[in-house]
């Protein structure tokens, strides 16, 4: 950061942010409280009519509710997300803050999964055993031992054999983080270490917290309600298609200049910037390109050409390598697409009796449930009800996904892709083995996202731009494409969490600590009750478990740390 950066004034200093996600809205919350900006200084521009980028959540009981994407919250990471919300109200509860709300319901309503994983008979696996043989085990081991740079852009098929992909453990790891076997390994290994913590519950998702609404009602709205409030600028049907960057090759020096913006009508304009200004960019987005279908109609498989967030970025990578690559990450689009699906039902409870009854989970307490057997790799999760701000009491919503869209169906002989959201519904129904009545009063709308988990692209460090790249002097970036070491994309968490790193360091915030990441991985006790539920359900993990003690537990860790580096 210059010098002059640092003398300035930040409550006359005007910020900019391409893109109205939440690593957007968050970054103006921290202008506001923590650099001290005035919120009428601030302006937020949207390519979309509505704010919250990929934390959606829309429609009605007459044409069906969509949320694109699910989001699971974990209560012992999540800092900077955390630290956001206990500055904001909630919405349903106006008397408590969103942080509150969130612990308030998620203690209220553990998660404790007893329908995890299912076969296609509808039979509930048991999964209390991770399912590794040795090698697999020595594999992981030597994963989290590997320094991310010598991973470079392999494979996670690179790192295991076949076995390693047919286990418990796979499975569920693969449905709860959406991972594939062509996915990064790096940002597998950083999985593994981030939520190291809960590799010891991952069959009963016990470590999930979730909202009480879909997270678009309850995190988007009332940060953008206290935003509005407070006076910051949103311009919504507005995309931002130029950044003018002036780059001093000698000197490393890069200073936005101006932004180019076009309105719906396509009208162009260009916003002069002063040096002490500051613009934070969205530099990709997962919902990129995404398409809705309706109960009689598919979504469409759209592509790159078709989004927007990319482009921008493209553009920008071209003037220094500092601003990361896309092309990793937007590419491929066959191996970063799933498709999704919500179900309304209207004054109709037979599909949630009979679900409630087999599953033994009330609407809330399960998370997912996956089909094992299911061509498509299906998962649904049927939440707590009302699951939206506006929904009667005479309806109710549940979401799911496919992870391998492209594959032709179990009880559909079409791929996922190509289906209906009626189709889609037959699919689901014929796994539950429930009589076709139970759906006879359901609305399901498809959703195709190509991107959605690219950020999980096989990449190399320098593919993607630090929140305050090298020699920027007014430029941040917030995304799911940015890095941050030891901390783990396609989590709500990661945005924020680059919006306040780009907000203290342009802003020169020193009296104020952007919240530690959490590494339950070096902690003796942790890697230790990992390492014993990878023997799970075996007489040597019920003997250990039996006689370990305070110091056993140190040593023992301690142990497994030397050999994890000596692999």
């Amino acid at each position: 950061m210059s010098k002059q950066t640092m003398q300035v004034n930040n409550s006359e200093r005007k910020a900019f942010f391409v893109g109205g996600g939440i690593g957007s809205l968050s970054g103006a919350f921290f202008l506001i409280r923590d650099a001290k900006f005035k919120p009428e200084n601030i302006t937020i521009y949207e390519a979309l009519k509505v704010n919250g980028g990929s934390m959606d959540g829309c429609g009605n009981a007459e044409t069906g509710y969509v949320i694109r994407g699910g989001r699971m919250f974990n209560l012992p990471t999540y800092e900077c997300l955390q630290d956001l919300l206990k500055d904001i109200k909630s919405v349903h509860n106006p008397e408590m803050s969103a942080y509150d709300e969130l612990h308030q319901f998620t203690h209220e309503y553990k998660t404790h999964s007893n329908a995890r994983v299912v076969d296609h008979n509808r039979m509930k696996y048991d999964v209390k055993s991770m399912g590794f043989d040795m090698n697999d085990r020595l594999s992981l081991l030597k994963l989290c031992g590997t320094d991310e740079d010598k991973l470079g852009d392999s494979k996670i098929t690179e790192h295991f054999a076949p076995h390693f992909f047919t286990t418990n453990f796979w499975y569920m790891w693969a449905t709860t983080f959406a991972f594939q076997p062509w996915h990064s390994a790096a940002e597998f290994r950083r999985y593994l270490l981030r939520f190291m913590h809960e590799f010891v519950r991952i069959e009963t998702l016990e470590g999930v917290a979730r909202s009480e609404l879909n997270q678009y009602d309850s995190v988007i709205l009332p940060l953008e309600k206290d935003l509005r409030a407070k006076g910051v600028v949103f311009k919504n049907e507005y995309r931002v298609t130029d950044i003018d960057v002036d780059f001093d090759k000698a000197t490393d020096k890069k200073v936005a200049k101006s932004i180019t913006i076009t309105d719906k009508d396509g009208k162009e304009e260009k916003v002069n910037l002063r040096e002490e200004d500051i613009v934070i960019v969205q530099n990709g987005s997962m919902t990129d390109a995404a398409s809705v279908g309706t109960h009689t109609e598919p979504a469409k498989m759209l592509t790159k050409e078709d989004g927007t967030s990319w482009q921008l970025w493209k553009k920008l990578s071209t003037i220094s390598k500092d601003f990361g690559d896309p092309e990793p990450f937007f590419g491929c689009a066959p191996e970063s697409v799933w498709e999704s699906f919500t179900v309304t039902i209207n004054n109709d409870t037979s599909f949630f009796d009979q679900e409630i009854k087999w599953s033994g989970n009330e609407p809330g307490t399960g998370a997912l449930v996956t089909f094992k057997d299911s061509n498509w790799l299906m998962s649904i999760v049927v939440a707590k009800q009302p699951h939206f701000l506006n929904q009667p009491s005479t309806v109710q919503v549940f979401w799911g996904y496919g992870l391998f869209p492209d594959r032709v169906g179990n009880f559909v002989h079409k791929r996922m892709l190509d289906c209906t959201g009626e189709e889609i519904l037959e699919e689901l129904i014929g796994h539950f083995r429930f009589d076709k009545s139970t759906i006879k009063n359901a609305i399901c709308r498809p959703c195709i996202m190509p991107f959605i988990t690219a950020q999980f692209m096989c990449r190399h460090r320098n593919d993607r731009p630090l929140p305050v790249p090298k020699g920027c002097v007014n430029i941040g970036f917030t995304s799911q494409f940015i890095e941050i070491p030891d901390d783990v994309v396609f989590t709500v968490e990661y945005s924020v969490r680059a919006s306040q790193m780009a907000i203290y360091q342009l802003c020169g915030v020193k009296d104020r600590k952007i919240p530690r990441v959490h590494h339950y991985e070096r902690r003796p006790s942790f890697m230790i009750k990992a390492f014993a539920k990878s023997f799970s359900h075996t007489a040597w993990s019920r003997a250990f478990f039996a006689t370990l003690s305070g110091a056993a537990v140190a040593a023992a860790g301690y142990a497994i740390a030397v050999a994890t580096h000596a692999l």
